[in-house]
C-alpha cells in the first residue's frame, strides 16, 4: 500500500520509538533531580530540527534572569512533554546556561490501513484521530487502535486486533500503518428466553434487536454479536413489558456464550415476568395556585381500571408539561409517584407539578444548515435570547422548522449556558433537497399516456423563497404555469406570492369542446392565532370555450344541448377569496396525531363576466398505533352556486378523478352528456369525497425505501342547475336527432326536442362511487416513486376507471 519500506533495523527502531517512550523519560526526569541551584543566564536548546529554540523556550515557565532549582525544572519537563511536540527532553544546568536537549516526535507521512475487508479505508479514517502531516505520538496511536478495534467489534467481528507499525522516513518522517488482522465475523446461533410465560420465544425475538444468524440475512447488519446491543435489548424488553401491565418486570440477566466451535454466540436472556397490573388512582398535586386539578386530571389521558402502561406514563407527563406552559408556567417540574398495591393488581400514579428552577435561554446556536441562511431558521422559533425556557415552545419551534421541510432531520438540544440559571438551544439541523424535477404519467382508458415536467425550488437561494414552473406537454393538453412566494412579505409573518398560468386543452377527438385559460392569482397568507392561519386571493382569468359548430347545428344531425352550446366564447373571471385553517397535527410533514381543518370561500362577479360563489371544505384525522399502522381518515366537500341570474359555468364546475379520487380517471366521475360517443364530463357544482387510509409494514428492509398503504376512496359529485338538464329551445332530440319529412320522406328534417322536457342524454346521478386498493411509496435513486392500484367498488356506468397510476419525482 506504499511504494517505500525502511530496513528491519530502521522498523524496529520506529516501534522501539513506538512502545519506549516512557524509558526515554526518565534520563530528563534524573537530570532535573540532580541539577543544582542558581540564576539562568541563557537558556540554549540542542537537538531540536523542525521547530525554532524561541518556540520551545516559550513552553517553559523560566526565563534568563530567574532563579532555578530542581523543583522549576521538573515543571518544565512536564510542560514539554505536555505540548506533544518530543518524544524526549533533557535539561542540565551548567555554569548559568540552562540547556535543553530535545527529541522531536516525528511528523506523520501517511496513515495507511491493510488487511481491512469487512469495513471500507473511509469509516476506519473518520474513526481514528491521527491525520497525515500531524504529530506522531504513542498516546494517539494507542487510542486510534482501541477506536478500530472498539469499530470491528461493533461490526460483529470481535476477535479483531490491530497492530500499529511505523517506517521511518527522511527529515524525521514516518508512515504509520494500522495492520489490521479482522478475524470472522461472530454470528448469532439462537437467542434464547427463560422465565417468559406471558409471550413466546418468537413473540420477544421480534422485540429485541439482536437477530439469529440466517443465510437470507444478508442485509441485516444485527445478526452478530454486540454487546452494546444486549444492553439495548434489555431496555427494549422492559419497554414491551411495561407497556403491557408488568410493572415489576426486570431482566436478571442477558449472557453470550461461545459456542465450543467457536462459530458463534448463543445469547439467553432471563427475564422474571411479575404480576400484571392496572392502573389504580391517578391524581394530581401542585402548589401553584393558577392550575386547576382538575383541569390538569382531565388532560391526563389514563383512567382508573385501564392497562398500566409507562408510555401512558410519558404522554401523561408531556401534557402536563405542555399545558402548565401553555398557562405561562415556563418553569415546571412534573414528575410522576408510583404506588404498587401487589394485593390488588392496581398501580396508583400521583404526578407532582412543580414550580422548577427559573432558566433563561442565554444564546441559540443553528449547525447543520449549509445552505439555508440562519434567519429563515430563527424565525420560526418561537423563543428567542432572553425569554423564559418554556418546553412547550421549544417543541412548537422544532415543529415548525419541521414544516418547513427544507430539513432531513431536526433536533433542539440544550447545552449549559453562561450561568447555571442560563442555557443554550442548540437547532441541529440535516438538510435534504428541496428542489425537485418531477415527472408524471397517467394510463387513460383511451390508451393515451400523459406526462408531465415540472421544476420547483422550495428554498430558493437559502431565503425560504418557493418558486415552482411545470410544463405539461401532450397530444390533447398544453399547460404552463409559474408560482413564487415570499414567506416573509416585509419582514412580517405573511407569506406573499403571486401565480401564473396558461393553458389549453384540446379533446375535440374525444370531447365537442376545446377550452383555453390564461390567468393570475395574488395571494397572501398569515397567522390567525397559534394553531391556525387566514388567507386572502385575487384572481382575475379569462377563459376561452370552442365546440365545433356542427355540434350546435341542428341540421348536422348530431345536436349538443343548448346549455352546452351556450358556453362558447370568451369569458373574463374577477374574484377574491379567503380561507382560514386549523392546524393541530403532531407534525406538519409526517402527522400520527392530531387533525386539520381547512375552509376556503371564492365570490366571483366584483368585475368581470361570471358571477359564483365557491365554498370549499377539507378535514383529517390522524392516529398512530405505532410508526407502522397509521390510520388517516380525510373528508373534503364542495359547493358552487351561480349568482346575479347567472348559471355555473362549466370550467368553474368540480372535476374529480385520478389522484383525488383513485380507480377513476381524471374528471372520471360526475355529470357527463352521452350525445357523444366518448361521453364529455359536464363536472358537477357540489362534491363530498371521504378517504380512510391505513399505512402498512412492507417487512422489507428499511434501506430499500418502500412503503405501504390501504386505501378506500368514496364520495359522489353532481347536481347541474336545472337549465343544464332541460331541452332549451332549438334543442333536437338527443336520441333521435332527426326525422322523416312528412311532405317528403326522402328527406330528413331536425327532430327538435320539447322545451323543458328532460334531456335523458345529460346523466347526473348523485350516487355513491367508491373504490379500494393500495398505494406503493418508494424512494428509488431516481426520487420518490408511487403506485397506486385500484379497485373500483362502485361506479355509474358512464363513468371511466383506471386501475393503475403511477408517478414520480427527481428532487435535487
Amino acid at each position: 500500500m506504499f511504494r517505500t519500506r525502511a530496513s528491519r533495523a530502521a522498523l524496529a527502531s520506529g516501534l522501539a520509538l513506538l512502545l519506549g517512550t516512557t524509558a526515554l523519560i526518565a534520563p530528563g526526569v534524573a537530570a532535573a533531580q540532580q541539577t543544582q541551584g542558581g540564576v539562568i543566564q541563557r537558556i540554549l536548546v540542542q537537538g531540536n530540527e523542525r521547530i525554532e529554540p524561541s518556540t520551545v523556550i516559550s513552553y517553559l515557565p523560566v526565563a534568563p534572569g530567574e532563579p532555578v532549582d530542581s523543583a522549576k525544572i521538573d515543571l518544565a519537563l512536564k510542560a514539554l512533554f505536555r505540548t506533544d511536540l518530543f518524544s524526549d527532553v533533557k535539561i542540565d544546568f551548567q555554569n548559568g546556561d540552562l540547556i535543553v536537549t530535545v527529541v522531536e516526535n516525528p511528523i506523520i507521512n501517511r496513515v495507511i490501513f491493510e488487511g481491512n475487508k469487512g469495513l471500507k479505508e473511509d469509516k476506519l479514517r473518520d474513526e481514528v484521530t491521527v491525520r497525515p502531516r500531524g504529530i506522531f505520538t504513542r498516546a494517539k496511536v494507542q487510542g486510534d487502535v482501541q477506536r478500530i478495534v472498539e469499530l470491528y467489534r461493533r461490526s460483529g467481528r470481535i476477535s479483531a486486533n490491530v497492530t500499529p507499525q511505523i517506517v521511518e522516513l527522511p527529515q524525521k518522517r514516518v508512515d504509520l500503518i494500522f495492520k489490521i488482522e479482522e478475524g470472522p465475523k461472530s454470528g448469532i446461533l439462537s437467542v434464547n428466553f427463560l422465565g417468559n410465560k406471558a409471550f413466546s420465544d418468537n413473540d420477544l425475538r421480534d422485540v429485541v434487536v439482536t437477530e439469529e444468524t440466517r443465510w437470507f440475512k444478508f442485509f441485516s447488519n444485527n445478526a452478530n454479536y454486540d454487546p452494546d446491543r444486549l444492553e439495548y435489548d434489555k431496555e427494549q424488553l422492559r419497554k414491551h413489558y411495561r407497556n403491557r401491565g408488568y410493572y415489576d418486570f426486570r431482566v436478571t440477566s442477558a449472557v453470550a456464550e461461545l459456542a465450543p466451535d467457536k462459530n458463534g454466540f448463543v445469547v439467553t436472556y432471563n427475564v422474571d415476568e411479575g404480576p400484571r397490573y392496572k392502573f389504580g388512582k391517578v391524581t394530581v398535586e401542585t402548589e401553584l395556585q393558577k392550575l386547576d386539578k382538575e383541569v390538569l386530571t382531565a388532560l391526563i389521558p389514563i383512567r382508573t381500571g385501564q392497562e398500566y402502561q409507562d408510555e401512558a406514563i410519558e404522554t401523561s407527563t408531556d401534557a402536563l408539561t405542555f399545558a402548565a406552559g401553555a398557562a405561562g408556567f415556563a418553569f415546571v417540574d412534573v414528575r410522576p409517584r408510583y404506588t404498587p398495591d401487589r394485593d390488588k393488581g392496581v398501580v396508583d400514579v400521583t404526578f407532582q407539578v412543580r414550580e422548577g428552577p427559573r432558566v433563561y435561554v442565554d444564546r441559540i446556536d443553528i449547525v447543520g444548515n449549509t445552505q439555508t441562511l440562519d434567519y429563515v431558521i430563527r424565525r420560526e422559533m418561537s423563543v428567542v435570547e432572553g425569554d423564559a425556557y418554556n418546553r412547550a415552545l421549544v417543541d412548537r419551534s422544532k415543529r415548525q422548522i419541521r414544516a418547513l421541510g427544507y430539513f432531513k432531520d431536526v433536533d433542539i438540544q440544550e447545552v449549559p449556558g453562561s450561568a447555571p440559571d442560563r442555557t443554550a438551544l442548540q437547532v441541529k439541523v440535516e438538510e435534504q433537497p428541496t428542489g425537485e424535477l418531477s415527472f408524471s404519467a397517467g394510463y387513460s382508458s383511451v390508451d393515451q399516456l400523459v406526462l408531465d415536467l415540472g421544476i420547483s425550488q422550495r428554498n430558493f437561494r437559502g431565503r425560504g423563497q418557493d418558486v415552482r414552473a411545470r410544463v405539461s406537454v401532450g397530444s390533447y393538453r398544453q399547460q404552463l404555469d409559474f408560482s413564487f412566494t415570499e414567506p416573509r412579505f416585509l419582514n412580517r409573518d405573511v407569506a406573499a406570492g403571486v401565480d401564473l398560468y396558461g393553458y389549453r386543452i384540446d379533446y375535440s377527438d374525444f370531447q365537442a369542446y376545446k377550452t383555453a385559460t390564461f390567468g393570475t392569482t395574488f395571494r397572501a397568507n398569515f397567522p390567525l392565532s397559534i394553531d391556525s392561519r387566514g388567507a386572502l386571493r385575487y384572481t382575475l382569468r379569462q377563459d376561452k370555450i370552442d365546440i365545433d359548430a356542427s355540434y350546435c347545428d341542428p341540421a348536422s344531425g348530431v345536436n349538443l344541448s343548448r346549455a352546452f352550446c351556450d358556453q362558447v366564447g370568451t369569458f373574463l373571471t374577477s374574484l377574491i377569496g379567503y380561507g382560514a385553517r386549523v392546524d393541530r397535527r403532531n407534525d406538519y410533514l409526517n402527522p400520527t396525531r392530531g387533525w386539520y381543518v381547512d375552509f376556503n370561500q371564492d365570490i366571483a362577479g366584483l368585475g368581470g363576466d361570471v358571477n359564483f360563489v365557491k365554498t370549499d371544505l377539507e378535514t383529517a384525522w390522524f392516529h398512530g398505533f405505532n410508526k407502522d399502522f397509521i390510520l388517516s381518515l380525510t373528508g373534503s366537500a364542495g359547493y358552487v352556486v351561480g349568482w346575479g341570474g347567472d348559471n355555473v359555468r362549466i370550467n368553474d364546475r368540480y372535476y374529480k378523478g385520478g389522484l383525488n379520487f383513485r380507480g377513476f380517471e381524471t374528471a372520471g366521475i360526475g355529470p357527463r352528456d352521452l350525445t357523444l360517443q366518448q361521453a364529455d364530463a359536464l363536472g358537477g357544482k357540489m362534491y363530498a369525497i371521504g378517504t380512510v387510509e391505513l399505512t402498512v409494514p412492507t417487512f422489507l428492509p428499511e434501506q430499500y425505501g418502500i412503503k405501504a398503504a390501504l386505501f378506500s376512496d368514496f364520495g359522489t359529485l353532481g347536481k347541474l342547475d336545472k337549465s343544464d338538464k332541460v331541452y332549451q329551445a332549438g334543442d333536437v332530440d338527443c336520441l333521435q336527432s332527426t326525422i322523416a319529412n312528412p311532405a317528403d320522406p326522402t328527406q330528413q328534417i331536425p327532430n327538435y326536442a320539447t322545451p323543458g322536457a328532460r334531456n335523458t342524454c345529460i346523466r347526473d346521478d348523485l350516487s355513491l362511487r367508491a373504490s379500494a386498493g393500495i398505494s406503493v411509496f418508494w424512494k428509488s435513486p431516481m426520487g420518490p416513486i408511487r403506485f397506486d392500484f385500484s379497485r373500483v367498488l362502485a361506479k355509474e356506468d358512464y363513468d371511466k376507471v383506471e386501475t393503475f397510476r403511477f408517478s414520480t419525482s427527481t428532487r435535487f
